[in-house]
C-alpha cells in the first residue's frame, strides 16, 4: 500500500502538469493542505520536501511553496557538455560574461584537487552565463597550465572546451561529477539573478583527458529554477 505522503505528492504533480496551480503561482499553505487532505501537518511536509527535490516547487522564505517552470532545460549530469552546445540544444538567446581571468597560485584546496604544487600558477576563469536576459549560471573554473597554457578572454566568451579541443588539439574523456545543493554565498548574490531563491545547485566537477591527465576543477552554481538534471542509466547484470 502506498503511503499517504507519496499519494499527495503524485496528486500534487498531476495538477501541476495540468496547470491547475500555473507556474510562478504560490501552492496553497501546509494548514490549507493539511485541510484539503485530511492529514497531519508532517504528512504534507514530506509530500512538498519531496516536491521540492524533484524540481516542482521552490520554498521561498516569507512567502511558502512556488510552483517552478517544469519546462526546464535537460542538463546532461553523465555526459560532458560546453555551455556553447548546450546554448545551441536550446535555441535561446545566451551571452557570456567574463567576470574574472588570471593566472594565480592554486590555493590548497585547488592545490589538492589539481594535484599540483604550491609553486605553481592555475588559470582562475570566472564566468556568468546568462539565458534570455537573466543570469542564472556562474562558473568557477580551474585549469593547469602544464596542458593549457594561454587562455585570452575571447576564448573564455566563446567557448574553452572549442579552443582545447579544435586549437590545442586535447581529447577531453571523462569527467567526476559530484552534485549539491547550497545556501547562496555573497558571490552568487551578486552575480546571478537570485531574489526570491534560497539555494543554488553546485556540479562540482574533476575533468580528465584521455590519458587520464587530470586538467580542469569546475564549480558550476546554478539557479534551481531553469534546469532538470538528467541521466541515462542501464542495470548492470
Amino acid at each position: 500500500m502506498q503511503k499517504k505522503y507519496m499519494t499527495i505528492y503524485h496528486d500534487l504533480v498531476k495538477k501541476i502538469q495540468t496547470n491547475h496551480w500555473p507556474k510562478s503561482t504560490l501552492l496553497p499553505s501546509e494548514n490549507e493542505l493539511t485541510g484539503l487532505y485530511h492529514t497531519s501537518r508532517e504528512t504534507i511536509r514530506k509530500a512538498l520536501n519531496i516536491l521540492a527535490q524533484n524540481g516542482y516547487i521552490q520554498k521561498v522564505r516569507g512567502k511558502g511553496s512556488v510552483v517552478i517552470d517544469i519546462s526546464k532545460f535537460d542538463f546532461p549530469v553523465s555526459g560532458i557538455v560546453s555551455f556553447k552546445e548546450l546554448a545551441n540544444n536550446m535555441q535561446l538567446p545566451t551571452r557570456t560574461l567574463v567576470r574574472e581571468l588570471a593566472l594565480v597560485e592554486a590555493s590548497q584546496d585547488i592545490q589538492e584537487i589539481l594535484k599540483v604544487a604550491k609553486s605553481d600558477y592555475i588559470w582562475n576563469v570566472v564566468r556568468v552565463r546568462e539565458i534570455s536576459g537573466e543570469k542564472i549560471i556562474l562558473d568557477k573554473d580551474y585549469f593547469n597550465t602544464a596542458y593549457v597554457p594561454v587562455l585570452t578572454r575571447q576564448i573564455c566568451e566563446d567557448s574553452i572546451y572549442d579552443y582545447l579541443e579544435n586549437e590545442l588539439k586535447l581529447t577531453i574523456s571523462f569527467a567526476q561529477k559530484e552534485i549539491v545543493v547550497e545556501e547562496p554565498t555573497d558571490e552568487d548574490r551578486d552575480l546571478l539573478d537570485l531574489e526570491g531563491f534560497s539555494n543554488v545547485v553546485v556540479i562540482k566537477s574533476q575533468v580528465f583527458l584521455d590519458d587520464t591527465s587530470l586538467f580542469q576543477y569546475t564549480e558550476s552554481r546554478h539557479r534551481p529554477d531553469k534546469f532538470r538534471f538528467v541521466d541515462f542509466a542501464r542495470r548492470v547484470r
